[in-house]
């Protein structure tokens, strides 16, 4: 059938030439804007005779003209297509199921008949009585999703027990005796429901910004903070090294001085023994000339000045000091190098320590920890063949069985040990749950991947450098690294316990976690590669890998 065509002209005023404005009917069939027709029988007032101003039929009385309902609507159509005047349908837009040749962008969806259509071919369910009852909705490519499949009726009851849509004749056959709804009411009860989740998100958006708030102005102060300790401890540290250069500079001058001293005095000792040697050579010259000489009466007349051997008074003793006079000191040097360089260490090492202690965030509550949580399961091809895994690899139990697990080169086959499939990193936190008629209980650890499989005590958790871990028993608590044991004295102990890792910051956490988390043990240390968290289950005991969640 062809397209009728529709011009704007059919809908304009007589009077006024223009779209109609709040249209109204004459008796005779004619329409007008409401003010341009009582404008025109206003002026007739005085002739006591109304007519129409189209065909000019003629009213004893003035008429009462209503609204035109139907032309009203078809006019404001009109208006909006002089608007937004019909565009082709482009990519994503669902297209005008009438329109042939070029579609047209569907306006609206027609549940009853299953079609989208353009502004044009929409006018027939506007303007037909019987169209105008059909159920129009926003425009969808889904409309075959909203009819029945068996019975293609509307679906338009929802099914409480079932939880489905369904149509009226569906709660005849399949579904007789349901609690049942029509969808518009359950769609108010959920949307209801769905209002208040919303509520409650932007309640926690609110909070969650605050926290962004706060945590921006942590990480402002915790930067600060940083920088000041770093000025700091440049400042200090430059002001020990300026000590240390002074007091060097000061023993240096102090040994110069002693040197030049004792230099001194030196030389002056050697002055006199210079000149004390000469004059006793002059002496001894004297000496030997007056034994050759043949004068007897000079011989006698001499002898007396010069019989007189040197004596004290002449000559008085010099006792020389040792050569090695500072050898002292070159011994007490070294001595105090070593007692600064032990005192170093040791307060470097405290400070080191401070430093790693502090955090710029540090989980207080187990909710806190809880947004940290990681999902783990355990590793078959780890297991021990005493270890039994179920419950989709969450659950570990020390079997009396040697389960039948194929051989693997990542198999212990010695400790009852398993890790889990997951490493960790970055800042992680999970929680197990464990029970044990035993004496022995389990460990709970984190360990590197290239720990030894194929072997005995070597193997361990805790018995080498490649883990560590919290052993867990029903009389006490202990920490193990690399064969050394620290015995945790803490009451009550809970059969949960919850383990947090910040890998970057080199922190290892055991918590028990019952109404309060109570930390067992911290490390701080450097974590070199990526850790596997890793069970060991003693015989009669169970650990179960907990849900994030709960």
């Amino acid at each position: 059938m062809a397209e009728a065509n529709v011009s704007v002209d059919q809908f304009s005023c007589p009077v006024c030439l223009e779209l109609l404005k709040d249209p109204v009917t004459v008796a005779c069939g004619h329409s007008f804007c409401k003010v341009c027709i009582n404008g025109c029988w206003d002026q007739e007032v005085l002739k006591g005779v109304y007519s129409c101003p189209q065909c000019r039929r003629s009213f004893a009385q003035r008429p009462v003209v209503g609204k035109n309902t139907m032309l009203a609507e078809v006019v404001e159509k009109l208006k909006m297509m002089e608007l937004h005047p019909a565009s082709p349908a482009g990519p994503g837009d669902v297209e005008c199921d009438v329109c042939t040749g070029r579609k047209l962008k569907a306006l609206k969806s027609c549940l009853v008949c299953l079609a989208s259509y353009c502004e044009t071919h929409l006018q027939p369910h506007y303007q037909s009585p019987a169209l105008r009852k059909h159920k129009l909705v926003k425009t969808s490519r889904r409309l075959q999703e909203q009819i029945c499949s068996e019975h293609q009726k509307l679906l338009e009851v929802y099914c409480r027990t079932d939880q489905q849509c369904i149509c009226m004749l569906c709660t005849m056959d399949d579904h007789r005796g349901h609690d049942t709804v029509s969808a518009a009411a359950e769609r108010a009860e959920k949307q209801n429901q769905l209002e208040e989740n919303q509520r409650k998100y932007q309640q926690k958006i609110q909070t969650r910004k605050k926290e962004l708030e706060e945590q921006r102005n942590a990480v402002a102060s915790y930067k600060s903070s940083a920088q000041a300790a770093l000025e700091d401890t440049e400042r200090m540290f430059t002001e020990l090294i300026c000590c240390i250069e002074r007091k060097r500079s000061e023993i240096s001058e102090l040994i110069r001085a002693q040197e030049k001293a004792a230099v001194r005095e030196a030389e002056g000792v050697l002055e006199r023994l210079e000149q004390e040697i000469a004059e006793l050579r002059r002496r001894n010259t004297e000496l030997e000339q007056l034994l050759l000489t043949e004068d007897h009466l000079h011989f006698l007349q001499s002898f007396m000045s010069l019989s007189a051997p040197p004596g004290p008074a002449d000559f008085p003793s010099i006792t020389a000091r040792p050569v090695h006079s500072f050898e002292e000191v070159v011994k007490s040097v070294p001595q105090l190098r070593d007692k600064v360089g032990k005192l170093c260490e040791e307060e470097i090492r405290k400070t080191s320590l401070n430093v790693k202690e502090i955090r710029m965030i540090e989980p207080q509550s187990r909710e806190n920890f809880l947004k940290y949580s990681c999902e783990l399961t355990l590793d078959p091809n780890t297991a021990n063949k005493r270890l039994h895994l179920s419950e989709g690899n969450r659950v570990v139990t020390r079997s009396n069985t040697v389960q039948l697990y194929p051989d693997h080169p990542d198999r212990f086959d010695v400790c009852s040990q398993v890790l889990c499939r997951e490493s960790v990193s970055g800042r992680c936190y999970w929680e197990v749950e464990w029970s044990g008629s035993g004496g022995e209980g389990v460990n709970i650890a984190v360990s590197y991947k290239n720990i030894s499989r194929k072997g005995g005590s070597e193997c361990g958790f805790g018995y080498n450098d490649q883990s560590w871990s919290l052993v867990c028993s029903p009389s006490s608590y202990s920490f193990r690294r690399n064969f050394k044991e620290t015995v945790i004295h803490i009451e009550p102990r809970s059969c949960r316990i919850g383990v947090y890792v910040d890998y970057s910051a080199g922190t290892l956490s055991f918590y028990s976690v019952s109404d309060t988390m109570t930390l067992l043990h911290r490390v701080h240390t450097t974590f070199t590669r990526s850790i596997y968290p890793g069970f060991t289950v003693y015989p009669g005991s169970t650990l179960k890998l907990c849900c994030p969640s709960r």
